[in-house]
């Protein structure tokens, strides 16, 4: 890759200072939204395939569902409609052997199993690797990183991090609940968090799935999102396909999903959304709770194509 020696610079070593999560609300009994979820087609609309590099995928047709809620924290509020154009999202959270196959350093704490999701890593870390990944497979990057920031053209195939109303849409897989799978106390079997995790991040996939068979999206490691973090965009978003409010110097923070290995239950609810400082330009930036997974717009029969093509 023409440009290792310069994308080498943009993972500098963690130190010392710890990155923590905050606001813990008390689990609730969410009620049904009045909108209820409209998939094109909750069973046979989904399906799981390989991409180009050999990364497990799962199309998700477009769809309209409820996002946020007015029963947690006061920045999931309110609940409003949201409308979707179809992708493709990883059914796994990217792992080391990943970013191996890409030839990228390794930010993370525990590299014990190549297995093992990739922790500690930047905002910028993780869009380069998007970037890479979409090289690897002969798509159009979608960030740019001749310019300040590194802006996302939406427009192209390559692959990106999730609008959060993607990855929520993702996590909630047609269901209307604080946790897709059912009852709080079914978490175990989902997801890797405080009560079960020991203290550290696991193998990917050594959970159970959910609906639409993707893995960890309630716990084992949180996840970094497209969107710039503010706590009201709910009541101002845009219905089809939100991007999140703009960015400014002022708002460093970007959305972060999921539970993790070290949070309380409450926290790997499907709404439940936080900013977190990107690390960008932190050699201070010890965040080993942080990772990622990528998506990809792409149409139905694209997808097609593509599952046609798996090896």
């Amino acid at each position: 890759m023409g440009q290792s020696s310069f994308r080498a610079l943009v993972f500098t070593s963690a130190a010392l200072c710890i990155g923590s999560i905050s606001c813990d609300p008390s689990t609730k009994t969410e009620k049904s939204n009045e909108l209820t979820f409209q998939q094109q087609n909750s069973s046979s609309g989904t399906f799981e395939t390989v991409t180009k590099s050999g990364v497990a995928v799962v199309f998700l047709p477009g769809g309209s569902f409820s996002m946020g809620s007015d029963r947690g924290s006061q920045d999931e509020a309110p609940s409003h409609k949201v409308i979707l154009k179809s992708f493709l999202i990883d059914q796994f959270e990217v792992y080391h052997e990943l970013f191996t196959k890409a030839e990228l350093p390794n930010p993370s704490r525990w590299q014990d199993d190549p297995r093992k999701p990739v922790e500690q890593v930047r905002w910028r870390d993780a869009k380069l690797y998007c970037n890479e990944r979409s090289l690897m497979e002969e798509l159009q990057p979608c960030y740019d990183e001749d310019k300040p920031g590194w802006p996302c053209d939406f427009s192209k195939n390559g692959y990106r991090l999730p609008t959060e109303a993607e990855w929520e849409y993702a996590a909630r897989a047609g269901n209307n609940s604080p946790y897709e799978f059912g009852a709080v106390g079914k978490l175990k079997s989902f997801a890797w968090f405080s009560e079960n995790s020991k203290k550290r991040t696991h193998v990917i996939g050594t959970r159970k799935p959910n609906s639409w068979e993707i893995h960890d999206l309630y716990g084992n490691v949180s996840e970094w999102c497209q969107d710039v973090y503010e706590p009201d965009y709910y009541s101002h978003s845009p219905e089809e396909n939100p991007k999140g409010p703009g960015s400014t110097p002022e708002n460093p923070r970007r959305v972060m999903r999921g539970g993790s290995w070290k949070v309380s239950d409450s926290m790997c609810r499907v709404s439940f959304r936080v900013g977190q400082p990107t690390g960008d330009s932190d050699a201070c930036f010890f965040t080993d709770f942080c990772g990622f997974r990528c998506v990809r717009s792409i149409s139905p029969e694209e997808a097609r194509q593509l599952q046609s093509a798996a090896p």
